[in-house]
């Protein structure tokens, strides 16, 4: 692509995962068969939400929001990562790459801000529970999920619009198997040093505060059910700590990639793997898996079908 003269490069190379053959078709079966698996059961877990009466409460609102976001997200990588495995030269055009970037950081900054949103809902629920129902209306819930999307809009604009104005004269291989920012910034024929600190403020900062933000929620909701009756403090506790696990999957990777210098470490690639492919699919189920009424009315969904 050229922009002003400027940029050349058109296409960008993917190193890939890795160099040896026997690991990569053992990362494609392995990935395949997770995603051919966990991700009907994320469109299952949408279905059973929006088919039930019964689950109509904010807080299964916002897990089929997740469900989505998480399913949504890994279409982003994970099909064509399957098949440049399979592929013996892993190109992606200019276009493409930038492309691939904006929704990662659109879908991805989406889903922080909605843990955030669920985070809000369990503090209320638990610690205001007689302004509940008033708070937490069906036009407050769609109005906080509208900001959650509006969110991950603003984020990934910020992030696409720093890496537009970087000239691409070559070299073009990345050193991945996706485009991300940390990755694209270093091949970029200027000093990229104050995009850098700019993206990490607008990321990695971004992603810790949230991230120490909603454990210290989190904390003081466990600390307020101490004194509630043991079936109210055994819900709350299951509720809680799901969403902790949750946070920990989703928060930590993104801590460890984008809350330090853009600099290449031996695990970068293993932390992106878990981070764009696996543990998407997997949070909405471990929702469900500690969500008894979920699982009630996913089993009732099966059996009358």
């Amino acid at each position: 692509m050229e922009s002003e003269n400027i940029t050349v490069v058109t296409e960008f190379i993917f190193v890939g995962l890795t160099q040896s053959r026997n690991i990569q078709l053992l990362v494609f079966v392995l990935v395949f068969i997770f995603y051919l698996i966990i991700l009907p059961g994320n469109f299952l877990i949408i279905l059973t939400i929006r088919s039930d009466p019964g689950l109509t409460a904010p807080l299964y609102f916002f897990l089929g929001n997740l469900a989505f976001l998480d399913a949504s997200y890994s279409f982003i990588v994970a099909p064509r990562m399957l098949v440049d495995f399979l592929s013996e030269k892993k190109v992606i055009s200019y276009r493409g790459c930038i492309t691939q970037l904006f929704f990662l950081h659109f879908l991805g900054g989406g889903e922080m801000l909605l843990l955030v949103v669920m985070a809000l809902d369990r503090y209320i629920a638990i610690c205001r529970p007689l302004h509940y129902s008033t708070v937490m209306n069906p036009r407050a819930c769609y109005a906080l999920s509208l900001a959650q999307w509006l969110g991950g809009f603003v984020h990934s604009i910020i992030q696409v619009a720093l890496i537009l104005h970087l000239p691409f004269c070559g070299p073009n291989r990345l050193d991945n198997f996706f485009c991300d920012v940390p990755q694209v910034i270093k091949l970029a024929c200027t000093d990229t040093f104050v995009v850098e600190l700019l993206m990490v403020f607008n990321s990695g900062l971004l992603t810790l505060i949230c991230f120490l933000g909603l454990l210290a929620s989190y904390a003081v909701i466990l600390c307020r059910v101490r004194g509630s009756s043991s079936e109210g403090k055994t819900k709350a506790m299951s509720t809680c700590t799901t969403h902790i696990i949750v946070i920990f999957l989703m928060f930590g990777p993104g801590i460890f990639i984008y809350t330090r210098p853009f600099r290449a470490f031996p695990a970068d690639k293993v932390v992106s793997l878990f981070h764009t492919v696996i543990f998407p699919l997997l949070n909405p189920v471990i929702y469900t898996l500690r969500n008894q009424e979920v699982k009630t009315s996913l089993k009732k969904l099966l059996i009358n079908n």
